[in-house]
C-alpha cells in the first residue's frame, strides 16, 4: 500500500507537469520568437528611417547602425542590394516589404524581419534585419531550464508527501493487523490506538469493542465455572452421603432414598440452569415480580433437611401487605442459597430467613445464631484464591455480583449476630405477598 500510494502521488504530479508544463514551454518559446522578432522590426524601421534620404537620392547608403549580432541590409525599389551585407536577394521578406507590407519569417538558422523604406506615401526601398536564433533560443533554454528544476522540485515534492501520507495511512492499518493477530491469539486485552483517520478509526473502535465483549464473555465464563464449582459442591455432598447412608443399610428399601436422590438431581440441573442464565445474561425479561412465598418454600425444602442433620432450625417470616420485589428469580435464589449455606456451614443455632419492608424496597434478612463475623466487609464479599478464601468462599462475592447486577444491594447489616440483608428494589404494581405455607415446621419454617 505504501508504495502503491507514492506511486500514485508521483505519477499524478508528472501527469500534472505533461499536462500544465509542455504547453506552457511551447508558450515560452513562441514568445522569445515573437519577441526577436518585435525588436528586429524595430531595429529595421529605426535604419529605414535613417537611410530614406540616401535610398531616394540614389547615394551611398550609410548610417548602419544596428545591435550587435543583428545585420542590416538595404534594398532599393527594384530589390537590389545598396549596402554591402546581406543576401543579393533579399527573399520573400524584402518582396513582400517592397509591396508596402512588413515581412517576417526564417532563413536558414537566422531570423529575418523586412520593412519598408518610405518616402512621403511611396515605397522606395526597403530594409532587412537578421539574427541567428540561438541567441533566442538561448534565454528559451534558459527558462526551460528553470521550469525543469521546478518541475523536479514538485515531483520530489509529490513523492515526499506522498511518503508521508502512504505512513499515516499505513501505520494505523499495520496497528489494526497486529491488534487482529493478538485478537486471535487470545489476548483480549488488546486495544488500539486512534490513528487520526476516521475510517480507521472506525474499524479500530470496532475491533476493540469485539475485544472487550470476547474478554467480558470469557471472564463470565470463567467466573461461571467457579461460581458452580462452588454452589454445586454442597448439594453435591448431601447427594453422596445420602447414597452412602442407603448403601450402608442395604436391608432397607431403596425407594424413599432413590426418589429423595432424584429430586436433589432435578434440583441440581435446575440449579446449572439458573447459573448458565446468569453467566451468559439470560435472564428473560428485566425487572419480572419475584413471587417470594413460592422461592422460600423452596429454600425450606432445600436447606430444612440439611439444618436438621445438625440439629438445628429454619425459620422463614414474611411481614404482612409487602410488596413484591423486581428482580429475576434466578438470581435472588441463588443469592438465598449463598447466604443459607453460609449460615449454615459457618453458624450456628436457627438460621432465620425475614422479609420486610424498607424504603422504596423490600429487605431479606439471613441471620443465624452464632458468635459473630471478624472479617471486614470488604474482605468479606471479596473474591479471593482457594487458598485465601478462609471461612466464607467466593460465595459472597458471587451472591453481592449478582444483586448489583438486579440493581440491589448486599451487605452485612449486623456482625453479631451474624445478619446479612438484601435489598432489592420494589414493584409498586405487585400486589401484597402472601406468607409463606407452614411445611410442618415450627413457626413458618422448620
Amino acid at each position: 500500500m505504501r508504495t502503491r500510494i507514492i506511486g500514485l502521488a508521483v505519477c499524478a504530479s508528472v501527469l500534472a507537469i505533461g499536462l500544465f508544463g509542455v504547453p506552457l514551454a511551447v508558450a515560452v518559446l513562441q514568445y522569445a520568437m515573437q519577441v526577436e522578432r518585435g525588436e528586429l522590426a524595430q531595429t529595421a524601421r529605426a535604419v529605414a528611417i535613417r537611410v530614406a534620404p540616401d535610398v531616394f537620392d540614389e547615394d551611398e547608403v550609410a548610417n548602419l547602425e544596428a545591435p550587435r549580432g543583428v545585420r542590416v541590409t538595404v534594398y532599393d525599389s527594384d530589390g537590389d542590394r545598396l549596402s554591402a551585407a546581406g543576401p543579393p536577394d533579399g527573399g520573400p521578406e524584402v518582396a513582400r516589404a517592397l509591396g508596402g507590407r512588413a515581412g517576417s519569417g526564417t532563413d536558414g538558422a537566422d531570423l529575418v524581419v523586412a520593412v519598408p523604406v518610405t518616402h512621403e506615401d511611396d515605397v522606395i526601398g526597403a530594409v532587412r534585419a537578421a539574427v541567428p536564433r540561438s541567441a533566442a533560443l538561448a534565454t528559451v533554454a534558459l527558462v526551460w531550464v528553470v521550469m525543469a528544476a521546478l518541475a523536479a522540485l514538485a515531483v520530489s515534492a509529490a513523492w515526499l508527501v506522498g511518503r508521508w501520507q502512504a505512513r499515516r495511512l499505513a501505520r494505523p492499518l499495520e496497528d489494526l493487523a497486529v491488534a487482529a493477530r493478538r485478537l486471535g491469539d487470545g489476548d483480549f486485552s488488546v486495544r488500539t490506538r486512534p490513528g487520526g483517520i476516521a475510517e480507521i478509526d472506525s474499524v479500530g473502535s470496532a475491533l476493540n469493542s469485539t475485544a472487550g465483549r470476547l474478554d467480558a464473555l470469557l471472564a463470565r465464563e470463567r467466573a461461571f465455572s467457579a461460581d458452580a464449582s462452588h454452589q454445586l459442591r454442597t448439594p453435591l455432598a448431601g447427594l453422596r452421603l445420602r447414597l452412602e447412608a442407603a448403601l450402608e443399610s442395604p436391608g432397607q428399601d431403596l425407594a424413599p432414598a432413590i426418589a429423595a436422590s432424584l429430586v436433589d438431581a432435578d434440583r441440581l440441573e435446575s440449579t446449572i440452569d439458573e447459573l448458565l442464565a446468569l453467566a451468559r445474561d439470560d435472564r428473560g425479561a428485566p425487572g419480572a415480580p419475584v413471587d417470594l412465598p413460592v422461592l422460600l418454600a423452596a429454600v425450606s425444602a432445600e436447606w430444612s433437611g440439611r439444618l436438621a442433620l445438625q440439629d438445628r432450625g429454619l425459620d422463614l417470616s414474611v411481614e404482612p401487605g409487602i410488596p413484591a420485589p423486581c428482580a429475576s428469580a434466578a438470581a435472588v435464589r441463588q443469592i438465598l442459597a449463598v447466604l443459607v449455606e453460609n449460615a449454615t456451614t459457618h453458624g450456628a443455632g436457627t438460621v432465620t430467613v425475614a422479609v420486610r419492608e424498607a424504603t422504596d424496597a423490600v429487605a431479606i434478612d439471613v441471620r443465624d445464631e452464632g458468635a459473630g463475623v471478624q472479617d471486614a466487609e470488604s474482605a468479606l464479599f471479596g473474591r479471593r484464591p482457594d487458598q485465601q478464601r478462609g471461612r466464607h468462599g467466593i460465595g459472597l462475592a458471587l451472591a453481592r455480583r449478582l444483586a448489583e447486577a438486579e440493581g440491589g444491594r448486599l451487605g452485612l447489616s449486623r456482625p453479631a449476630p451474624p445478619t446479612f440483608t438484601l435489598l432489592l428494589p420494589a414493584d409498586p404494581s405487585a400486589g401484597p405477598q402472601a406468607p409463606p405455607a407452614p411445611a410442618g415446621t415450627r413457626a413458618l419454617g422448620v
